[in-house]
């Protein structure tokens, strides 16, 4: 069982997407909790990747053509902590 942290921030950009990007993301967290992070390569939909450059570390996964969930794995703590869902905007704040 994996635990999924979300930043602080995360919770206002989701009042902001659609409501299919909200169930989306719900399911992601749903299989991340049950599964882990490596239950996601084998859904190809999610199109799951790491990230390079500034955001080396973290993750990247499709939550539909626009949207993106960015979130980095802490594998001594079984833990994933979402950073941001964005509209595939990978600058850091």
């Amino acid at each position: 069982m994996w635990d999924v942290y979300e930043h602080r921030r995360v919770e206002k950009q989701l009042n902001a997407v659609p409501m299919e990007v909200l169930k989306r993301y719900e399911k992601w967290k749903d299989i991340i909790t049950l599964s882990g992070p490596q239950a996601l390569k084998r859904i190809k939909g999610f199109h799951d990747e790491s990230l390079r450059g500034e955001w080396k570390g973290f993750r990247s996964s499709r939550l539909n053509l626009q949207y993106r969930v960015i979130y980095r794995v802490d594998k001594d703590r079984v833990l994933v902590q979402v950073v941001q869902v964005t509209p595939h905007d990978y600058r850091r704040n």
